[in-house]
């Protein structure tokens, strides 16, 4: 098995058409590669399709931080609260997190979900529409990016929109580093949580209060909706920022002819959210590839480096993700970014980048976080 030299996670700044440079190089190692773990010890990283679809619903590899090696410290690694502390659906696994799933899946299908398209189109016409009336040149990046989706998962969910504020600020703060910083954003989580809980209110909050396990207590609960609602603003975010620069480049004279959804897909593709897979963890040795895991060991599935593979067979995209652990809200947020185009190329026909496309830059910060545009100045002019 080849070890990675080049770091995977780090932090880079580059142009947005151009790839990380480590994807490329973890391909040409082998479908399982070792590399360093930004919280110490080495980590599995898998570049080949086939092999990712089997890790993906591989019993023996689990998303329970309790499995997580024995040295990691749990904030520097980033992870969530175990399975036992907290049930949820990214740290779930087996049975426990079927019955789960079966509480949140009937309603973020897309048949569901069609019914809250007006409402999308809506805020999203409302947001650019008060950007547009300042008449000036706007970085979509500075605000609406995470405004527009969480603003959508809050009136999905039944969270009152006078709490949006509340909620960008919340989200916001859980990158800081801080711990204070943290446990201030979970207090505001929990408490957008309960408004949308309140008696009288609508929403999917409260279809899924009665539908999850009765044996979840409420703070349990509230915790379910906060990853509703922070996985909701952190992958969409970034991805609009990515789909309005494609849709608004001057030098794709196909874009404006492309169906919107192919332009959605091909955007994912090129930049998934996540450009690695969550936190998996060995229970047992296990082999992969011919390659001895030991127990406890970290394993990551490279998105990123397999969706942009161009020897790649035409097979779906692993940007959601694949088997048991599939997005949740993966139709939500590919309705999400569907309707943003719609309406930009609908009510802003005369948009336009105020920079030239190869001026943009993206950002990865480092580790398994994903990239995002470090500004979209746009010129927006309404119908």
């Amino acid at each position: 098995m080849s070890h990675a030299e080049a770091d995977p996670f780090a932090a880079t700044v580059r142009g947005i058409g151009e790839p990380h440079p480590a994807h490329a190089a973890l391909r040409a190692l082998g479908p399982i590669v070792r590399a360093g773990a930004p919280a110490g010890g080495p980590v599995w990283i898998i570049t080949d399709y086939a092999l990712a679809r089997e890790v993906l619903a591989h019993p023996g590899l689990v998303k329970d931080p309790a499995y997580a090696p024995a040295h990691w410290d749990p904030r520097t690694a980033g992870l969530e609260p175990t399975a036992a502390a907290q049930p949820s659906l990214t740290t779930l696994d087996g049975p426990a997190h079927e019955r789960l799933r079966r509480a949140h899946a009937p309603l973020f299908t897309a048949r569901r979900l069609h019914d809250h398209t007006e409402r999308i189109t809506a805020i999203a016409r409302r947001l650019l529409t008060e950007l547009a009336a300042a008449g000036e040149t706007v970085d979509l990046m500075a605000d609406f990016t995470t405004r527009f989706p969480l603003t959508v998962i809050c009136d999905v969910l039944g969270v009152p929109l006078g709490r949006i504020d509340q909620a960008i600020a919340a989200c916001r703060a859980m990158s800081s580093g801080r711990p204070e910083d943290v446990a201030t954003a979970m207090a505001t989580f929990a408490e957008l949580a309960a408004a949308a809980l309140r008696d009288g209110r609508t929403g999917l909050a409260v279809e899924l209060r009665d539908r999850v396990p009765d044996e979840l207590t409420e703070t349990q609960l509230h915790y379910l909706l906060f990853a509703l609602i922070f996985a909701g603003q952190l992958t969409t975010d970034a991805a609009a920022g990515f789909l309005l620069a494609y849709a608004l480049d001057p030098d794709r004279p196909t874009t404006d002819k492309a169906p919107t959804g192919e332009l959605v897909r091909e955007t994912l593709r090129r930049h998934p959210p996540a450009p690695f897979t969550l936190w998996r963890f060995t229970t047992t040795d296990v082999e992969l590839a011919g390659v001895r895991v030991p127990a406890r060991s970290p394993v990551l599935v490279d998105i990123r480096g397999i969706n942009t593979d161009p020897g790649r067979p035409a097979r779906p995209d692993l940007t959601y993700g694949a088997g048991p652990h599939y997005c949740t809200g993966a139709q939500l947020a590919q309705l999400e970014l569907s309707t943003l185009v719609d309406v930009l190329r609908t009510d802003f026909p005369d948009a336009r980048l105020a920079v030239p496309f190869a001026d943009l830059r993206q950002i990865t910060a480092g580790g398994i976080q994903g990239s995002r545009l470090t500004a979209l100045p746009v010129t927006l002019s309404a119908r």
